[in-house]
């Protein structure tokens, strides 16, 4: 936004930090939270503390926000639980979609930078990594919780500790009790703090990265909560109707235990098996390309298998010690145009679901996309240039917040589209 245009949008932000802010007990740190987010809506092409400085005018007092952002100590969960509050009434989230996204970093001083694999760069490449949880609608999203990945190499109880990261650590501000720990679990556990704030959504959404771990889909299930995950080609599975059989026991040593006659299949035979004939046409959204949809815009389109598997793999067997393996969605996308399936996704949602319904959930993580891009070109996601632990968390926050805020401002000024957007996905 121009300086001009944030005229108009002042009393709405600062209502809006006035309610994110209200759980800090100092007045400064209300006052310099309300202005770092504006200064992360202003126009400009950098979002790092002194640019922002050089914008904001009377306010812009550089020494003031470097240590509201990196030093001062207010817990960034706070904020996240407010935000998560409030936007979880405004957009009426239907999913929870977690994901990653890289921070690429040119030097090797900041906390958890490491070289390794980010799709922000599609390579192994020297960065940090953050993960994200996002609440999700169709029409809206809005991102509520963070964690830094914390490389084995910074953590000193890791094999693959690294000396000199180990000895970073103090210096970053990372608290001793972070460890290394899994992806896939860092998003377990903002599934459960977002949870104790009252924040419950009973569908969870993710890429491959996540539903390839047979961990995190068990921990879902565990949480009885849903899922649509997208997995691998090579993930192995028998028909919904496979059986296990229980051979007969002798009467001496270990009961045996039931296994299923047949070997599993992989997840692209499968649908293979099933033939292009069992692809249904399925349009979910609009894009963003000039059509013939109801703002004027192309509907997304294509072809798509879905059928009823029991997953196999070691961890789903060890999980159901010897009982029938529970029954799944497996749904893969088959365009006309391709000579075999191109994405496939894993789900639990209900036997009955049609396939409208159960492609649009599945491809709703487009939504996180559309929000990474935002805060990134648009609120300086990417643009922190402090080196600490704490000032991370506090920077990602309030982008957090300033994407919250635009969003609130889009809805706002469109009630009508989002009406009608809501009711056509009932």
């Amino acid at each position: 936004m121009t300086p001009e245009e944030m005229v108009g949008v002042r009393e709405d932000l600062e209502a809006f930090a006035a309610e994110l802010f209200d759980g800090f007990f100092r007045a400064d740190q209300r006052r310099w939270g309300q202005v770092y987010v504006r200064g992360l809506l202003l126009d400009g092409r950098r979002k790092s503390v002194e640019p922002m400085a050089a914008r904001l005018g009377e306010d812009g007092n550089r020494q003031a926000l470097a240590h509201f952002i990196t030093s001062s100590p207010w817990d960034p969960a706070h904020v996240r639980a407010r935000l998560a509050w409030k936007m979880h009434d405004v957009i009426g989230a239907e999913a929870l979609i977690v994901d990653d996204t890289g921070f690429l970093k040119d030097g090797d001083a900041s906390a958890c930078v490491s070289r390794q694999y980010t799709g922000t760069a599609g390579k192994v490449t020297n960065c940090q990594v953050g993960v994200s949880l996002h609440l999700a609608h169709d029409h809206a999203s809005a991102v509520v919780n963070w964690r830094l990945f914390l490389p084995a190499s910074w953590d000193p109880a890791s094999p693959d500790a690294d000396a000199d990261k180990v000895a970073r650590r103090g210096r970053c501000g990372i608290p001793a009790r972070v460890g290394h720990v899994e992806k896939w679990q860092l998003a377990l556990d903002m599934i459960d703090e977002a949870r104790t704030w009252g924040v419950d959504v009973p569908l969870v959404v993710a890429d491959a990265g996540y539903g390839d771990a047979a961990a995190f889909r068990l921990g879902l299930e565990e949480r009885k909560l849903a899922y649509a995950v997208g997995i691998s080609c090579r993930h192995t599975a028998h028909r919904a109707h496979a059986r296990p059989i229980t051979p007969t026991y002798q009467g001496t040593g270990r009961p045996p235990v039931a296994k299923y006659p047949d070997k599993p299949q992989t997840v692209k035979e499968l649908v293979m098996e099933a033939g292009r004939q069992a692809a249904r046409p399925v349009s979910w959204r609009e894009g963003s390309r000039p059509g013939t949809g109801r703002t004027g815009l192309k509907r997304m389109y294509s072809r798509f298998v879905a059928l009823r598997i029991r997953p196999a793999g070691r961890e789903i067997r060890q999980a159901t010690q010897g009982a029938e393996l529970p029954e799944r969605w497996l749904l893969a996308e088959w365009p006309a145009t391709e000579p075999e399936p191109v994405q496939f996704w894993l789900s639990s949602l209900p036997s009955g679901m049609p396939l409208a319904s159960l492609v649009r959930l599945a491809k709703l993580r487009w939504r996180i996309e559309h929000d990474y891009r935002e805060m990134k070109q648009a609120l300086g996601l990417a643009h922190f240039e402090g080196r600490t632990w704490g000032g991370w968390h506090h920077h990602v926050t309030l982008v957090s917040a300033a994407h919250a805020f635009c969003t609130l401002q889009r809805l706002a000024r469109d009630p009508k589209d989002t009406a009608q957007d809501r009711a056509s996905t009932k």
